[in-house]
């Protein structure tokens, strides 16, 4: 008596090769969350940070770095705490550009507000007037801190997943 046994779990690709079935495919968790973390964690240190600078001059690149990088810790520590596993190279970039997105987002809000609750009508002539006249130094100024903002949000991602990666703890 010869059997022959069905092929439940497997399905061929027009290639030939076999995959899984849909159910089984892992799902990615969605990082809308991790990135909500991540802004939190930078609004906190960003709000802390301006009460010391009512004390202490401190510079504001510095103060972003160190920003994103305390975002970013709190971020890769709650993902790694709710899936049990490292980020992969892609929710890396996709946490990245999310915090920064959301990073900008707010800094455009803070900006709209200081600009229509602190500047009279005068001050804005103004900084209208003079960001017209120079736009070179303003528009520098805005590339320079969003590439500081990426690169600080990639590395310190990234360094952060490598020290908290539970795999790499076990080994």
């Amino acid at each position: 008596m010869s059997r022959k046994s069905p092929q439940l779990s497997k399905s061929t690709t027009r290639s030939g090769r076999n995959r899984l079935p849909s159910s089984a495919k892992l799902t990615q968790p969605k990082l809308n969350l991790y990135i909500g973390f991540f802004a939190v964690g930078y609004i906190l240190t960003s709000a802390i940070f301006m009460v010391v600078q009512t004390k202490l001059a401190l510079n504001a690149q510095v103060i972003t770095v160190l920003s994103i990088i305390v975002g970013a810790y709190i971020a890769v520590h709650k993902f790694i705490k709710h899936q049990q596993r490292a980020l992969d190279k892609s929710e890396i970039n996709r946490l990245m550009f999310g915090g920064v997105i959301v990073i900008w987002l707010l800094t455009i809000i803070y900006f709209l507000g200081i600009w229509f609750f602190l500047f009279d009508a005068v001050s804005r002539e103004v900084l209208l007037d003079m960001s017209m006249q120079q736009p070179l130094p303003l528009l520098s100024a805005l590339v320079m801190i969003l590439v500081l903002s990426l690169v600080s949000a990639r590395i310190s991602i990234w360094a952060i997943n490598r020290l908290l990666d539970p795999n790499r703890k076990a080994m």
